[in-house]
């Protein structure tokens, strides 16, 4: 168990732990960002980015044998006033937001034939959510989405991923200055699914930005959100939750740039584990830069482990170039039931199975109601009650 850090502005600490953290970020990725798959190496496993994840299981997608096919349709679901397009490479949009970071993200920005835009034009308010749907039927498939906000504009964004798929992908979210856009990401896969993408976003001037991943599906899911700011004063909020199976890999690798002053983050995630050889992973960087005065971010991952057999790896990164912060810290906590908590509810006449099933309602609860909308919260916590009943 990792304790909690928190790093006031002007502590002498600050220095130490920017040293102490130095050589781990700087090593999170074997080579530097880019648009090109060539500038990557195929990976073997030992390098720092891949050294969790099981190469044998990503049907060829890091290493340029999979090949696309039909069978992964993007439908998208948009208020009056919202524009959908589809466009081609040359959209001035595509890669805007942040560049690969891996061979797969490259593979996947290399492949893909065109891209599906969502634009919200500025000063727009949404009172409806636009929900995309992302379905496989057993296809291979390179994909790109863009979801662009004009300034001042507010929208809810649910992106949906069922059926079956080997899916690489890039998300970019252009948030315009002042804007404040959610996202709510739903990997609820079929048990075979492959699913490697990497979220980009670009906050602007006083804009807000706050993303959900919900990861409960597939063999295998890799997400890589990425955040940098356009100037001053965005604000960003990360939140996860995932529940892992047996014999699932569910990786989560998160990186927020600060890179512009007076700008503010919080990334809390949470899974639970049941089964054998159930793996979790989480990886959370947070950079600030020389020139981001006045940062305020915090990280937090916390794990519960309801069966034998399951594995987490949880990994919080922090790198602070400036003394000139309002705050930073990180906590990383994995545990199995908190025997206190049980024994309160069971003394009060409730069946141990009913007690453990509502600690782990109670575990997750908090971060399903960051998602604002009723009928995705419901769907949540009845696949919740679902995996919980094969457990506890």
């Amino acid at each position: 168990m990792a304790e909690a850090q928190n790093i006031p502005a002007g502590s002498t600490t600050a220095g130490s732990i920017a040293v102490a953290a130095e050589s781990t970020v700087a090593t999170r990725m074997s080579a530097p960002p880019s648009y090109d798959v060539a500038d990557f190496p195929v990976p073997h496993g030992r390098e720092e980015e891949w050294r969790f994840t099981p190469l044998e299981r990503l049907r060829g997608l890091h290493d340029g044998t999979a090949v696309a096919s039909d069978g992964v349709t993007v439908e998208v679901t948009a208020p009056d006033g919202v524009v959908v397009e589809t466009v081609g490479r040359e959209d001035a949009r595509i890669g805007k937001a942040g560049i690969p970071v891996d061979r797969v993200s490259a593979q996947a920005f290399s492949s893909f034939e065109k891209a599906s835009v969502v634009s919200v034009p500025k000063e727009t308010v949404l009172s409806e959510p636009i929900r995309i749907a992302v379905h496989g039927e057993g296809g291979t498939a390179y994909g790109h989405q863009i979801v662009e906000l004009g300034a001042f504009a507010e929208a809810v964004v649910v992106i949906d991923h069922t059926g079956d798929a080997v899916l690489a992908a890039n998300v970019d979210y252009l948030i315009g200055d002042g804007a404040k856009l959610t996202v709510v990401s739903l990997q609820d896969w079929d048990e075979k699914a492959v699913h490697v993408a990497q979220h980009n976003a670009l906050v602007g001037r006083d804009a807000s930005f706050k993303s959900v991943v919900v990861t409960f599906g597939g063999d295998l899911v890799r997400l890589t959100p990425q955040v940098r700011y356009a100037a001053p004063g965005g604000e960003t909020e990360l939140f996860g939750l995932y529940f892992t199976d047996r014999g699932q890999h569910q990786e989560h690798r998160l990186f927020v740039d600060h890179n512009a002053p007076h700008c503010k983050s919080n990334a809390a995630y949470k899974g639970a584990l049941q089964g054998i050889d159930a793996h979790a992973v989480w990886i959370g960087d947070v950079l600030i830069r020389a020139s981001a005065e006045g940062t305020d971010t915090y990280e937090m991952n916390r794990n519960l482990v309801l069966t034998d057999g399951a594995r987490v790896d949880s990994v919080p990164n922090l790198e602070i170039e400036t003394g000139e912060i309002a705050g930073a810290g990180h906590a990383s906590a994995t545990g199995r039931f908190d025997d206190e908590q049980l024994f309160y509810l069971m003394a009060r006449g409730i069946p141990e199975t009913e007690a453990r099933r509502l600690v782990v309602r109670g575990f997750f609860a908090e971060l399903v109601q960051k998602i604002g909308l009723p009928d995705l919260e419901e769907r949540l916590m009845t696949k919740i009650d679902a995996e919980l009943e094969a457990s506890v």
